[in-house]
């Protein structure tokens, strides 16, 4: 599995080389600019690579080794793989940092400066840690799950009082995933639309600091952190991509252990165990796409051309109005994205299932394929939000050296990055479509595995792949599409409305 694996990286690499082979001009980031070549060569060039990817796995697993191992569901650990105890006093020094940068964020969001691109509360929470960990979890396994604040106050307090978070009431099982997925919408809105201030900030994060102890309260700290905390279940999925993996062992000396396996593997060892968790994956993707779009002007032109026009035309209503309209059309989009999404991820994998004629239920197949998902996610957040990581996260070395802006230098590094960070847009290009066509492929990876898994013949297995890969080539050019769009900030004058 070693030299498959490292046959289709060696393809990946190739077409990379050809991708990043264009420079062009240096240019501040964030400004409109030209595409180095048309989006249509992009388009058909990232269409070819993943056709090109296809065949390239599906000739790999075409060996009868390959078949009869993966078929047979097996995709085994390997046993001599290092793996090495974490010890307790480590986990206990990282969760006390976590929670203490929690509480200096809420503190410089209440008593800092009023600025939000100045408060260190705002940088660290919405930028340096969130997109930070986001970006981190791949490569170094779900480590929130060691240092996550919230749980962190949990473990504390029950020792303080022993079975305070053992549940008063057992976990809904039809619940499942929704309390993370209706949590994660609801920090994705106002991420998009609250037009958070620090102290606004603040106030929502000692919320949620006491929502969380509550709910652990309620249904019990595992059940809670395994269905209801969404950055829990965020990272956890992010985590199944890593290298690196985290188990709880029983050691009295010990409380996890750290092991190396296959990357990606995560992915394939266990499926989506409920629909709530399918929906979770597809929301990563389509809540990045709907951020990238929402602000073009092609976006934009839906609303203010198309339907503002038709029911001007019969509501009299003062303009006002309309852009409070405009507001709630455009947080019901982000909302019911992840429906058109899902219907077409449903529709594709329906005709999977009709080339086949397999048995299993489109439902089944719907939750095994789920995790192939999840490097398309990843991707795209990369992508969309990586620049912003670079540019304004690194604010946050000289921020923590005065988190008050009084004036402070505790770390000497109050001087350090005043300048933003220009990034040649060029580049910036090139990685991005970089990015999304190294994600695409790996899924087409992940999701031939998974096929040879469910369909025991290798003729079905890989007609099976056909209707994923023009999923993978459908979300491939939108995801270039929404990059490469010209953001207008959704000015309205843009569209020529009469505000009057």
């Amino acid at each position: 599995m070693n030299k498959r694996m490292g046959s289709v990286l060696a393809a990946i690499l190739a077409l990379f080389s050809a991708l990043f082979s264009t420079t062009v001009a240096a240019c501040a980031l964030g400004k409109m600019y030209n595409l180095p070549i048309p989006f249509n060569m992009y388009a058909t060039g990232a269409t070819i690579a993943l056709v090109a990817s296809f065949i390239v796995v599906a000739y790999v697993f075409k060996s009868q080794a390959a078949s009869a191992n993966v078929s047979a569901g097996s995709y085994p650990r390997i046993s001599q793989m290092p793996s090495a105890n974490i010890p307790r006093w480590l986990i206990s020094a990282l969760g006390s940092v976590s929670v203490f940068s929690l509480f200096l964020a809420v503190a410089a969001g209440l008593f800092g400066s009023m600025n939000p691109l100045n408060n260190f509360g705002m940088v660290f929470i919405w930028i340096t840690s969130t997109l930070g960990l986001t970006y981190l979890t791949p490569f170094v396994g779900d480590v929130y799950a060691l240092i996550s604040p919230w749980r962190t106050l949990c473990d504390r307090l029950e020792k303080v009082s022993p079975g305070i978070f053992s549940g008063k009431v057992r976990f809904a099982e039809w619940l499942k995933y929704y309390p993370a997925l209706i949590l994660y919408m609801i920090f994705i809105w106002i991420e998009l639309f609250g037009m958070i201030q620090p102290q606004t900030l603040s106030v929502i994060l000692l919320s949620y600091t006491a929502l969380n102890l509550a709910a652990a309260w309620l249904v019990g700290k595992e059940a809670w952190f395994q269905y209801g905390e969404f950055f829990s279940v965020f990272f956890r999925l992010l985590g199944k991509m890593s290298p690196l993996e985290y188990v709880r062992t029983r050691d009295s000396k010990h409380t996890w252990r750290v092991q190396v396996r296959k990357p990606f593997l995560g992915l394939l060892e266990a499926h989506a165990e409920h629909g709530s968790l399918l929906l979770f994956v597809i929301f990563m993707i389509s809540s990045t796409a709907f951020d990238g779009a929402h602000d073009t002007l092609p976006w934009v032109g839906i609303f203010w051309r198309g339907i503002y026009p038709a029911l001007a035309s019969v509501i009299s209503r003062p303009y006002p109005f309309w852009l409070d309209v405009y507001m709630v059309w455009q947080a019901a989009s982000l909302f019911l994205l992840p429906i058109l999404y899902l219907a077409i991820y449903l529709l594709l994998l329906w005709a999977a299932k009709q080339i086949t004629t397999t048995r299993v239920s489109l439902h089944a197949l719907a939750l095994r394929f789920a995790f192939t998902l999840v490097p398309i996610a990843f991707v795209y957040n990369l992508a969309h939000y990586y620049t912003e990581f670079v540019s304004e996260g690194i604010q946050v070395v000289r921020m923590i050296s005065d988190p008050f802006s009084r004036g402070w230098n505790i770390f000497g590094t109050s001087g350090w990055f005043h300048k933003p960070i220009l990034l040649d847009a060029g580049q910036v290009w090139h990685t991005q479509v970089g990015l999304i066509l190294f994600g695409h492929i790996v899924s087409v990876y992940l999701a031939h595995v998974e096929a040879i898994k469910s369909f025991p013949s290798r003729r079905n297995a890989i007609l099976s792949q056909v209707p994923m890969l023009l999923l993978m080539v459908l979300l491939t050019t939108v995801g270039l599409w929404i990059l490469s769009l010209p953001i207008d900030a959704g000015q309205v004058s843009a569209m020529g409305v009469d505000p009057g």
